[in-house]
Order: C-alpha cells, then sequence, then structure tokens
C-alpha cells in the first residue's frame, strides 16, 4: 500500500517524461503497482482508514505519481450518496478528444503531487479518452 511519503512530488522528473506503454498480458509488477495505485484510492476515500494512514483523499493516481514511469492510471469516483460512479485501473490511456471551452471547479481542485491548494485549474470539461481497462489484454 502507498502512504503520503510514497506520492511523488511536484518536480520530480518523472512527473514530466514520457510514460512507457505498458504491454498485456500484465507482468506480476504491473499488476501489484495497478492494485496498490487502487488501495490507495479506496483507503484515502473512507474517513477512518484515511485519518490512520495520514492519507490525503484522491480520486485519481496516476503511476508516475508513485514514481513509476508507465502508463497507468486508477480512477475511484465517489457520486453524492457514497455509491461508486467509476472504479478502473486504465491501462495507456489516451485524449483523443475535448471540448475547446475551459472550465473549472469552483471550490478548487488537488494534486497528490502537489502539497498546496491549486484554487482555479482549468481544462476542458469534457473529454473523450481511449484506455484499456487492467482486465482487458
Amino acid at each position: 500500500m502507498y502512504l503520503m511519503k510514497d506520492i511523488t512530488r511536484d518536480g520530480a522528473p518523472v512527473l514530466r517524461q514520457m510514460a512507457e506503454q505498458v504491454t498485456f498480458p500484465l507482468s506480476e509488477e504491473d499488476e501489484k503497482l495497478a492494485n496498490d495505485m487502487m488501495d490507495y484510492l479506496v483507503i484515502s476515500q473512507d474517513e477512518t482508514e484515511n485519518e490512520k494512514y495520514h492519507l490525503r483523499p484522491g480520486v485519481g493516481l496516476a503511476a508516475p505519481q508513485v514514481g513509476v514511469g508507465k502508463s497507468m492510471a486508477a480512477v475511484l469516483v465517489p457520486g453524492a450518496e457514497g455509491e461508486i460512479l467509476l472504479k478502473e485501473v486504465f491501462i495507456n490511456p489516451k485524449i483523443i478528444s475535448h471540448s475547446v471551452q475551459d472550465a473549472a471547479l469552483a471550490e478548487g481542485e488537488g494534486c497528490l503531487s502537489v502539497d498546496k491548494d491549486i484554487p482555479r485549474l482549468c481544462g476542458p470539461p469534457r473529454s473523450h479518452h481511449r484506455a484499456l481497462p487492467k482486465h482487458a489484454g
């Protein structure tokens, strides 16, 4: 399981480098990476476990954020009633299109790799992605 000490901080070269493509079938190492990233998100969103391990809550975690230069990202999106809207590890994700209009969340956004609040991060409100889920291949 990853802890906050394992999260790569802003400024580390791995966060700016092109990530390596991941091959299928996933190696044991890549399976462990995917599972550990998702475990972080699950535990970080549980209030009791979050406090126990001193984690910052997250909805997404990419492999470079844990120091691994591979194209893999875990996403766990909770709904308003606590239900899970999306829980998946994506392999080799690519943005294939996005809207031209920018949008930002009024309350701001955060990034586990940045040790400060990001007041208004602007980006496209809609984008289309292509990726393989972890269980594909």
